[in-house]
């Protein structure tokens, strides 16, 4: 009996845990001591196997320089203040909601404009073998020139799971880096972004201005702010609820398991602005 019973105990906590599964997010640290010039925290540490994220602050007139690393691909996503980039002797102005992969050039200065103070986020890529040779077959256009755009200026698109108030741009289309994609999902309440499932890839949300929504993952739930990171689990049954008057505006970052993975993208279907 009491062997029996240990059992019971042993499979409502295993029952426990997987209910109180969590998503894991961390809110960026915008607001920084009026004393530091330079600023970097690793977010959601090991949370995708190959991926890197880190939160970059810099202020008042500073700057950064930046190497490429063999084997690897950076993004920079810049979130919040202004700036420049200078990559491939061009400089690249910088404003909220910009990104930019520096792709075959080597380095990258990175420097705030005056009396202000830029935040991003750079996101590191480790390449398999799969992604090295993968790479060579992707138009030379796409990995031979510094890839540059502001949100707003990028690709439209429409998605069966969300409404027609919905606005969803591709702000990082595949085929740039191996297995990745990214993009923007903006709307006002109430509305929602419907529950789905992908288990063929890994899934990050950044809180963009003004973003107050909630996030769903199974049985889990977490309030989603602007200005911070989450991961969603994977093959999680998860979606996404804005209250009346409130904002939903985040990026979402698809990393692929494998590259067959990327046929999902197909469920975005690419609309002309008016």
């Amino acid at each position: 009996m009491k062997k029996i019973t240990s059992t019971i105990l042993f499979l409502c906590s295993v029952i426990i845990s997987v209910q109180a599964q969590e998503i894991p997010k961390e809110n960026l640290e915008t607001q920084l001591n009026q004393h530091t010039k330079q600023y970097s925290k690793t977010i959601l540490e090991n949370e995708i196997k190959g991926i890197h994220v880190d939160h970059v602050a810099l202020t008042g007139e500073n700057s950064i320089l930046d190497y490429s690393k063999e084997g690897y691909k950076t993004i920079y996503l810049f979130v919040k203040g202004k700036g420049t980039v200078t990559a491939a002797n061009t400089d690249y102005e910088i404003v909220p909601e910009t990104i930019l992969l520096p792709n075959i050039a080597k380095q990258v200065i990175i420097k705030t404009a005056q009396n202000d103070t830029l935040h991003y986020l750079k996101i590191t890529s480790e390449l398999t073998a799969q992604d090295l040779l993968d790479l060579k077959e992707f138009p030379s256009k796409n990995t031979q020139n510094v890839y540059y755009a502001k949100f707003t200026d990028c690709t439209p698109y429409t998605e069966p799971i969300k409404s027609p108030n919905t606005i969803s741009r591709t702000i990082l289309p595949n085929k740039i880096i191996p297995r990745i994609a990214m993009g923007t999902v903006q709307t006002k309440g109430p509305d929602k972004v419907g529950a789905h499932e992908h288990p063929m890839l890994e899934q990050l949300f950044l809180g963009l201005s003004e973003n107050n929504c909630v996030v769903y993952a199974d049985d889990a739930k977490v309030d989603f702010p602007q200005y911070s990171v989450l991961h969603i689990p994977l093959g999680s049954s998860h979606s996404v609820s804005v209250e009346k008057d409130q904002v939903l505006y985040y990026v979402w970052m698809d990393f692929f398991l494998d590259k067959k993975g990327e046929e999902w993208l197909k469920t975005h279907n690419v609309k002309d602005e008016d």
